[in-house]
């Protein structure tokens, strides 16, 4: 799955759930987008299912390294959940990932692949991880109030923004997702 084809098809197919989710779009379609033969599409990925995985994965892996240098750049636990919010703000409002694959999928989690659904799911958790990593070291240094358990906050919090950039695909407003994460962020700051 190595290569620049293979990274092309990735990013092709990452577009294309985003837009129109799992179930609606085709190797043709992305034989279209990348101007390859589907042949090859199927020769760095002979199923949509794994297809989907290796997007996911992919996108697991960049979640996990963007929280990484969230934690790196940021000592103040409030600050790198700003962080997080304004990187889902920049890629609302410059179109370059209006949704998060992964969250989009998770609306569709019974129809899809076991495979997929398992990648689904390591993707929440993962986030849900640091989400409550962040929250309990912000409620411990004082700069974040909690007013449910962690668990239940880190989980509001996914619920928080993933609504919101849904809401913001409804209204066709970038504004949108930043006025409701604002709110929920001046809910928590001390």
């Amino acid at each position: 799955m190595q290569g620049e084809t293979a990274d092309r098809i990735l990013d092709a197919a990452n577009a294309l759930m985003v837009e129109r989710g799992y179930a609606a779009f085709s190797y043709a379609d992305i034989a279209e987008v990348v101007t390859i033969r589907k042949a090859s599409i199927h020769h760095h990925f002979p199923t949509k299912a794994g297809l989907a995985k290796a997007v996911l994965e992919r996108h697991r892996m960049r979640l996990l390294d963007g929280m990484a240098r969230l934690d790196a750049g940021f000592s103040d636990p409030l600050k790198r959940l700003q962080g997080y919010v304004r990187y889902w703000d920049g890629c609302i409002r410059d179109g370059s990932i209006p949704f998060c694959v992964a969250a989009l999928l998770g609306a569709e989690l019974p129809s899809l692949p076991d495979e997929v659904q398992a990648q689904v799911r390591l993707h929440f958790d993962a986030l849900r991880v640091w989400l409550e990593r962040t929250l309990r070291a912000g409620s411990k240094t004082g700069v974040i109030h909690l007013d449910g358990t962690v668990s239940a906050e880190a989980q509001l919090w996914m619920a928080v923004v993933h609504g919101a950039m849904l809401s913001a695909r409804a209204s066709g407003s970038c504004d949108v997702f930043k006025s409701i994460t604002d709110t929920a962020m001046k809910r928590i700051a001390v």
